[in-house]
């Protein structure tokens, strides 16, 4: 292990307790045995137990070349599993696949956006990341920690919170809790209403979330009409996913 030094410029914080390691790969169900996804193995502590799953088409996809180049001594029979790829500018080759992870801290947001856009390949998702992010992704609206990515990821995903992780299992020991998730894709295959625009709506309202949806939408050159709906007295943290998706349409 001591041959891959966390990089703080990448937000690398190792995970050293093989119990949790062994909870995160057993929460990943793949029932459909679609290719599996690591993002950032770091020193392989996820991806040991992962290569214990002969059904698992394992890849993993790292931007440090010390992790690959590891792993690929480790493990020299997978070498070719070992990518040295940014998920977040990957062109992933599988119609269908999963995603697990302890994902970098500093990119766990961009790893969502990203996930949000690849959400018809993308069936299911474990990873570890930051708790105030965990919290904000499983958040109900009506509450202070709901956001643009709770809304975005719920319209697509059941979203489950599996477990709090302590900071002192990781190498370095982050300043923050961490949580565990799980997000398995819905039966929505398309929403009723363009799904940029869906992004556009909410990424907007959740940009002056203290104002009302009528200011805070101004940007979208809304009608008349729209601008007069009682919805557009609320803010953007008292829509349900629902209803934005409505609202969507009413503006498109």
């Amino acid at each position: 292990m001591a041959s891959v030094k966390p990089k703080k410029h990448l937000g690398q914080h190792f995970l050293k307790d093989e119990n949790i390691a062994m909870k995160i790969v057993e929460a990943l169900k793949n029932e459909s045995n679609l290719p599996v996804l690591e993002i950032g193995p770091g020193t392989g502590v996820l991806t040991k137990y992962l290569l214990e799953k002969p059904e698992f088409d394992f890849y993993a996809l790292d931007v440090d070349t010390e992790s690959i180049d590891y792993l690929k001594k480790e493990y020299p029979e997978k070498g070719d599993r070992f990518l040295f790829q940014d998920y977040l500018k990957y062109d992933v080759p599988f119609d269908h696949f999963n995603v697990i992870g302890n994902f970098p801290y500093n990119i766990s947001s961009q790893l969502f956006f990203k996930i949000w856009d690849d959400r018809n390949q993308v069936d299911e998702v474990v990873c570890m990341i930051q708790k105030e992010v965990a919290d904000r992704i499983c958040a109900n609206h009506g509450n202070k920690t709901y956001g643009i990515l709770s809304v975005l990821l719920q319209a697509f995903y059941q979203i489950e919170y599996l477990f709090k992780v302590p900071p002192g299992v990781f190498n370095p020991p982050p300043k923050v809790q961490s949580a565990v998730i799980r997000l398995k894709r819905n039966n929505t295959k398309h929403l009723p209403c363009d799904e940029q625009l869906f992004k556009r709506v909410v990424k907007s309202g959740f940009g002056k979330r203290r104002k009302t949806l009528r200011n805070a939408l101004k940007d979208l050159n809304l009608s008349d009409a729209v601008k007069a709906l009682p919805v557009m007295d609320q803010r953007a943290e008292q829509l349900s996913v629902q209803e934005f998706i409505s609202l969507t349409e009413k503006i498109a």
